[in-house]
């Protein structure tokens, strides 16, 4: 459609405002991913530190159980076996949440960018709306010549009664 009808009609308005809103929702995209990866990047950080303080707590662990001299005891080992697991049960734990909030992320990076395409999608429908109700508003005023036309009587071609829209017709068409 031509600037001028579109600037009329508002169609380039509706258009724009669709365009905005994708860029708005791939920014908010790209932000969205950008928290996953640095969730991952806390958890693992989170996984390291957990590790150092589990062989922390272990050893101090052991050291306790040696001052008391029961290192030859077999519950001690199952108490330090037991330990052990916990401990890597947490740091697993703490794996899992940064994966869960990384996908949780990616998820509505995803769902972001749907909305802007579906935006953008309802721009392009409100314009070519837009550009319909304002080219028929035009036929019913009689644009390009010719009286106002009566309802059931509008023609855009030669011969028969009714009005016509004359030379202008390609100006609300496009077409000759």
């Amino acid at each position: 459609m031509g600037g001028l009808f579109e600037s009329l009609s508002g169609a380039s308005a509706l258009r724009a405002e669709g365009k905005s809103a994708q860029n708005i929702a791939n920014f908010n995209a790209a932000v969205a991913r950008q928290t996953g990866v640095a969730a991952k990047a806390k958890a693992k950080f989170g996984q390291k530190r957990q590790a150092e303080s589990a062989a922390r707590t272990k050893s101090a662990l052991i050291a306790k159980i040696a001052v008391g001299g029961g290192l030859d005891s077999p519950v001690t080992a199952d108490i330090i076996a037991e330990q052990a697991a916990e401990l890597e049960l947490e740091n697993l734990l703490i794996g899992f949440e940064g994966e869960v909030a990384a996908q949780q992320a990616e998820s509505q990076a995803q769902l972001d960018l749907l909305q802007g395409r579906l935006s953008k999608a309802k721009g392009k429908a409100a314009a070519r709306s837009a550009n319909v109700q304002f080219g028929i508003q035009l036929a019913t005023l009689g644009v390009g010549g010719g009286s106002p036309p009566q309802p059931g009587s509008v023609s855009a071609g030669s011969g028969g009664g009714g009005a016509r829209l004359g030379r202008n017709r390609s100006f609300l068409t496009g077409f000759a």
